[in-house]
């Protein structure tokens, strides 16, 4: 599936401030689910520099700087991405150890999981949810992270939180409620109790459940011999062709979109409007 999608990011201050170094996270990643056909950034006001690296978590990641004052900062990312994920289950786990809970990864892979596995509280609520859907799964693992997927939007109800950090799963729980990205750190944290190695992922979805105006977020899971698989606790699904990843990591703050601070005594406000469309193969990036 080809999809284009135009994302525009501006911050408004009320004063003139010095902008400090700024982090973008909006190249969708490039692996064996997804092409980046073609990627353009404008930034307004004009900045002194732009350097295209890798982040620690291999994402895609652009650091831009700025000299002067400024009242506001613009960002516009236009993408183009085709997806190649039309069957979420046509994968095959070679370790019959990650097929049964709690997984127990090879002692040549636990070193570099362990940084995915480590537990957001212990919550007993979240505990006993968890034993919950092992119970129901009977210990097998694909099936708990489908039921695991499935009952989240069941059980809680879904809303809209444009702002603010995501919840924790104590809190998620609490609330009997939450956003995409509380949904998915408590689909996190009850796979990491599981021994299931999972990171935090944004990125873009058709027909998402808080409509096209917002980045969606979901989870990923490792499974040897799958790798990453995707799961969306927040439509009740694994990933397919309708997501596009941009980026991932063992918390929010290590996949957020764009990330910076400012000097100066200013009151900032931050504006975004995102579109998804499906071009015609032929469309370009204007």
């Amino acid at each position: 599936m080809l999809l284009k999608v135009v994302h525009r990011t501006c911050y408004h201050y009320s004063l003139p401030v010095y902008l400090e170094p700024f982090t973008v996270r909006l190249r969708p990643r490039c692996d064996a689910t997804q092409s980046l056909r073609s990627y353009r950034i404008h930034v307004t006001p004009a900045p002194s520099g732009i350097a295209h690296c890798i982040g620690l978590d291999g994402n895609n990641t652009e650091t831009i700087w700025f000299s002067d004052m400024h009242r506001a900062l613009s960002i516009e990312v236009q993408t183009l991405v085709e997806t190649h994920h039309g069957d979420a289950f046509n994968f095959l786990v070679t370790d019959p150890a990650a097929l049964r809970l709690p997984v127990k990864y090879d002692s040549r892979l636990a070193p570099g999981l362990d940084h995915y596995l480590v537990r957001c509280g212990d919550d007993a609520r979240v505990a006993a949810f968890a034993q919950e859907m092992m119970r129901a799964a009977k210990q097998e693992t694909i099936p708990f992270l489908t039921l695991l997927a499935e009952t989240i939007p069941k059980r809680f109800e879904y809303m809209l939180r444009e702002h603010g950090d995501p919840w924790t799963p104590e809190e998620t729980m609490k609330q009997g409620r939450g956003s995409c990205r509380d949904f998915a750190m408590l689909f996190i944290d009850i796979c990491r109790s599981a021994g299931i190695a999972a990171r935090f992922v944004s990125g873009y979805c058709i027909g998402d459940v808080s409509a096209d105006s917002d980045m969606h977020a979901w989870a990923e899971v490792f499974l040897p011999g799958a790798g990453w698989r995707g799961f969306d606790p927040s439509r009740g699904l694994s990933t397919s062709d309708d997501y596009i990843a941009v980026a991932a990591g063992q918390s929010p703050q290590d996949a957020a979109p764009t990330f910076g601070s400012f000097r100066g005594e200013a009151v900032s406000t931050l504006e975004a409007e995102i579109s998804i469309s499906l071009p015609d193969d032929a469309d370009t990036i204007t």
